[in-house]
């Protein structure tokens, strides 16, 4: 026997209805609007540590945790379900700039010239994001914007702080100095770059507001958004700046950082928005005593008590990895150098790292015969209207020369002789080059050719070797297997390691050797000058192992894993995830902790 169910009458349904779309309406009503978090700031906050840092996290007990936060199971960085990315910047000089969208995850750090496209790299917003989610467990939107070297007291500039005027410390300096820039020019110059990019934040602020689900497709419009917390990470171009600090007195950094919480509180119609002050801290605590001081002092009035909070980032500076620089320095430094030259400008044959590396082929690099030729460009389009420290380029070779980089080039009515092939005076560091084996001549740009003879190809790997002042192209048996495009200050031989789609050129028996150069000129003199000679070297595995062993002097083992979780230098905070990530961390329960 089956008891039957009550059919609903119609009161019934009327009640259940109504039940249902009181419950949706109170889901309604308590929805929360979007909560939005502006970052701001320049290259520290652009972020230049490398994703390849992240494991130096989890080598300290105290951090490790947030590495695991930081990744998948499969060590992949996380993506954010629920936080989402507009990021601004671009080139140093905000020329190119674009917008970076998505969802938060690493590759939202410093982009260069590439602002739309992953970097590699994090700066603070990534762990930022990650605890705000963890915090909030609602959608979040992250506007960044960022741009490497900018000043507060000129690019980044509030409004109602008033026109740039320089110190009287300065001014008065100036007035002692027949060579000052032109004061006026200088103000006018000045103005035209005071708060541009302050401007740029704002207008694309307002810009992702006007229309938050373009870059949150879970924005929901009755709800509406909050701008949640500003955070400023900025500093280190007024740090350096003692034309408008003079003597280390930051005062005016923290008159002109309050102007700049009060304009963006204005400007964005957020009167009590929190406001973290992140105080910059490169060099650690003990360093830059008087700026952190300044930057922080904003957090101590009156008027901002409660909603604005300076987070000193000097206790997450690495004092392991800032110590094992200098070494990498040195060791940088010795491996990518081939040879040094004494002071009269000959290769100094007792530098002990040399002697691993054996020179390949015979006869001998000192011995060999080049067969070189110079020429000036010709065509319009191949001269230079102007000086221009990176002067190297290609241009177009006279009838018959096209094929000059081939074995089977026919070279007998070049010149010939030794190299370095050089011309004028090359002075600096100390070492004076003007007496050459061969000289270069007139023309701009040297072609120059060598043949050796190889027994056997023995070695673990191979370098080029190679004395250069400006750029050039290395051509191995007509193939082209290096090329640098820029110059040279200091007179040594560089050591360029060839890899396997270099080396594959190199043969047993009769190999050809060709460079394509040009010479070099300042400013200050008509005079050219330049030196030009390369050659090949290689090394064994167990000359490589006794080389290894032999530079532990300079970077021992653990130095070498400390600098795994650095990948540049000092001013941005070592390039370490490390860092960062602790920094956005903080920055993100300042701001909780604000709101409470």
């Amino acid at each position: 026997m089956h008891a039957t169910l009550p059919v609903p009458n119609q009161l019934t349904m009327k009640i259940t209805i109504t039940l249902i779309t009181t419950f949706l309406l109170a889901i309604q009503l308590h929805a929360k609007p979007l909560k939005v978090f502006i970052l701001a700031g320049q290259s520290n906050m652009e972020g230049h540590a490398e994703v390849r840092t992240f494991d130096y996290i989890g080598k300290d007990p105290l951090t490790a945790p947030l590495l695991k936060e930081m990744r998948n199971p499969d060590g992949t960085p996380r993506v954010c379900d629920k936080v989402w990315m507009s990021y601004l910047t671009g080139p140093y000089d905000g020329s190119a700039n674009g917008e970076g969208l998505g969802k938060l995850t690493a590759g939202f750090g410093a982009r260069g010239d590439q602002p739309a496209k992953d970097g590699g790299k994090i700066g603070p917003e990534f762990t930022f994001g990650i605890y705000m989610e963890k915090q909030l467990n609602e959608p979040i939107l992250i506007i960044k914007t960022a741009w490497g070297g900018r000043s507060l007291n000129t690019e980044f500039r509030p409004p109602s702080a008033g026109q740039y005027k320089l110190p009287k410390e300065t001014q008065a300096g100036w007035d002692r100095n027949p060579n000052a820039p032109d004061r006026k020019k200088w103000q006018e110059d000045k103005d035209a770059a005071s708060g541009v990019f302050y401007r740029m934040m704002i207008e694309h602020v307002k810009k992702v507001l006007a229309d938050p689900k373009r870059v949150c497709p879970e924005y929901d419009e009755k709800a509406g958004y909050e701008v949640a917390g500003f955070v400023w990470l900025q500093g280190f171009n007024d740090l350096v700046d003692g034309q408008t600090y003079p003597n280390e007195n930051y005062d005016e950094y923290s008159r002109l950082l309050s102007h700049f919480i009060r304009d963006v509180r204005k400007d964005l119609s957020a009167p009590k928005m929190p406001f973290v002050i992140g105080v910059l801290g490169v060099d650690g605590e003990s360093k830059n005593v008087n700026f952190r001081k300044a930057m922080a002092a904003p957090a101590a009035m009156p008027e901002f008590k409660g909603n604005v909070v300076a987070v000193e980032t000097a206790p997450f500076w690495d004092d392991v990895i800032a110590a094992a620089q200098p070494k990498q320095g040195d060791y940088n430094n010795i491996v990518g150098t081939a040879h040094t030259l004494k002071n009269d400008g000959t290769v100094d044959r007792e530098r002990k790292w040399d002697s691993y590396w054996k020179p390949v082929g015979k006869p001998l690099p000192e011995e060999r015969i080049w067969c070189f030729a110079t020429i000036e460009p010709t065509e319009k389009k191949d001269k230079m209207e102007k000086y221009d420290a990176r002067r190297f380029r290609d241009i177009t070779l006279p009838a018959g020369m096209e094929n000059w980089h081939m074995p089977d080039f026919d070279d007998s009515k070049w010149t010939s002789g030794k190299a370095p092939i050089g011309k004028g005076v090359w002075d600096h560091s100390g070492i004076k080059l003007d007496k050459f084996p061969s000289t270069w001549g007139e023309g701009e740009f040297l072609l120059m050719r060598t043949r050796f003879e190889v027994e056997d190809l023995n070695c673990d790997s191979y370098r080029i070797a190679v004395l250069a002042r400006q750029g050039f192209h290395v051509y191995l048996n007509g193939q082209k297997i290096h090329t640098y495009i820029w110059w040279q200050d200091k007179p040594q031989y560089g050591s360029i390691v060839l890899e396997k789609e270099q080396i594959k050129f190199l043969k047993k028996g009769k190999n050809v050797l060709a460079v394509y150069a040009n010479d070099q000129y300042d400013l200050n003199s008509p005079a050219h000058y330049a030196a030009m000679d390369v050659w090949i070297e290689g090394i064994t595995k167990a000359d490589q192992e006794k080389f290894d062993l032999a530079l532990e002097e300079i970077l021992a083992p653990k130095d070498r894993e400390a600098l795994k979780g650095s990948s540049n230098g000092g001013y941005h905070y070592l390039g370490s995830a490390k860092i960062f990530a602790q920094m956005g961390k903080a920055f993100a329960e300042a701001i909780v902790n604000l709101k409470k």
